[in-house]
């Protein structure tokens, strides 16, 4: 009899990967609406891009995506709640991944607009640095919205 699945450590290693990978995932929104744009920039390699949309400039590096982020929240959002779900990540070797998670978001914005609802993907590409994984890119895809601050939004690619 053979086993062809990989040993009992090397599935277990898999396992804190997806998990580590999955609570950066969790911690991007947890530090965006608690209003932390530095513990957010954090969980991004040196050299991330963040493409939250057609109309909107990529942002790269991660001192760039700090700004953004604190920029933004000062401005624009009173407050924000983020729910990721169905979060799927696919290796591409031993320090490098891929994931997806939908998204749905809730703004409330400082300028008195009606609450803006987002309905939307996450697509992450992950390195490890140091032992620790990190965003190397996040892309925003809309399924919809709802009294959104944007009205183009890169759609999620439905058939």
């Amino acid at each position: 009899m053979t086993d062809a699945t990989p040993d009992l450590a090397a599935r277990i290693a898999d396992l804190e990967d997806r998990a580590a990978i999955a609570d950066a995932i969790h911690a991007y929104c947890w530090h965006f609406d608690r209003n932390e744009p530095d513990a957010l920039a954090d969980l991004f390699a040196d050299g991330a891009r963040v493409d939250y949309g057609p109309d909107v400039p990529e942002i790269r590096g991660r001192a760039a995506i700090r700004a953004a982020v604190a920029r933004g929240l000062a401005e624009i959002f009173a407050a924000t709640s983020h729910h990721v779900s169905n979060i799927r990540i696919a290796r591409e070797g031993p320090d490098a991944a891929r994931s997806t998670c939908l998204l749905y978001a809730w703004h409330r914005y400082r300028g008195g607009a009606p609450d803006g609802e987002l309905w939307a993907q996450y697509h992450h590409r992950f390195v490890r640095i140091d032992g620790a994984w990190k965003i190397a890119e996040l892309r925003l895809a809309a399924a919809g919205t709802k009294d959104f601050h944007r009205a183009r939004m890169h759609p999620i690619g439905r058939a």
